[in-house]
């Protein structure tokens, strides 16, 4: 892989990770646009390596949060830090269950079905802007919430469904504070991105060439500066009420592409 294809690679990852437009579906339409022989097809290790680039910027963005929410944990009381805890692991179930069952057809909505990652961009548009519109509140998620905002999650693995705009919307939705629902949803996925790569690692599905080590070093730095910067600026937009501009972004970008999918199916 080339250098420049790493860094813009790692720098697609970073902030699609967090801001709420969808880097699934984002890397389908590069690789649509620009063809296979423009943007690599990016192989295991590189993007386990990009996932793991933006879980340590959250890490390092809410740094203060864990560090308090492990002190608490390890006081072995049910206080609200474990209770916190439970409710990302609760949070967690609907992506595990889909992820193990449903592998192999996830993985076959990723070949370039640019028709589905438009659909999939108009519906995180209506989404955010429904989010948008929420009144504030002080509101905690509850453990039932945090199961509701886990299925959107699940949903959020096909092509073009935001992960970060989905389970922040819903949360919002649920009539949750707007601050806690960005926070819950960027630390609930930090444990689901480490259990992939410990899966991958055990099932021995990761090869490593050291001829790669150059791009996946400069991928990675790439995707943790603009996984922290995005981070950061997510929670901030949040606060402001801004995602409707988010959302007309991916209107347009989800007509841009239905129109791409529907020129090419005319003209084949």
């Amino acid at each position: 892989m080339e250098i420049i294809d790493a860094i813009i690679l790692g720098i697609i990852q970073g902030l699609t990770e967090f801001l709420p437009v969808s880097s699934s579906g984002h890397l389908e339409l590069g690789k649509a646009i620009l063809g296979d022989n423009s943007v690599p097809e990016e192989s295991l290790m590189f993007t386990v390596v990009l996932h793991f680039a933006t879980a340590l910027s959250t890490m390092v963005v809410f740094r203060k949060d864990i560090f308090d929410i492990l002190k608490g944990v390890f006081k072995f009381q049910w206080n609200d830090d474990l209770k916190f805890i439970t409710k990302i692991v609760i949070s967690m179930l609907p992506a595990v269950l889909v992820g193990v069952f449903f592998e192999d057809e996830l993985e076959q909505l990723f070949g370039g079905n640019i028709l589905l990652v438009g659909c999939m961009l108009l519906i995180t548009a209506v989404l955010l802007f429904l989010a948008d519109r929420a009144k504030d509140t002080n509101k905690s998620v509850s453990f039932t919430n945090a199961f509701v905002i886990g299925v959107s999650q699940a949903v959020a693995m096909l092509p073009g469904i935001s992960r970060s705009g989905a389970t922040i919307s819903t949360s919002v939705l649920l009539g949750n504070d707007k601050t806690k629902a960005a926070r819950f949803s960027f630390l609930m996925v930090v444990p689901l991105i480490f259990g992939k790569i410990a899966k991958d690692i055990i099932g021995g599905e990761l090869s490593y060439e050291s001829s790669n080590f150059t791009s996946l070093s400069i991928g990675f730095i790439a995707a943790f500066i603009s996984g922290l910067f995005a981070c950061t600026w997510m929670i901030a937009l949040v606060k402001k009420s801004k995602l409707s501009y988010f959302a007309i972004y991916c209107v347009i970008v989800g007509l841009i592409a239905i129109g791409f999918a529907l020129t090419n199916s005319i003209n084949q």
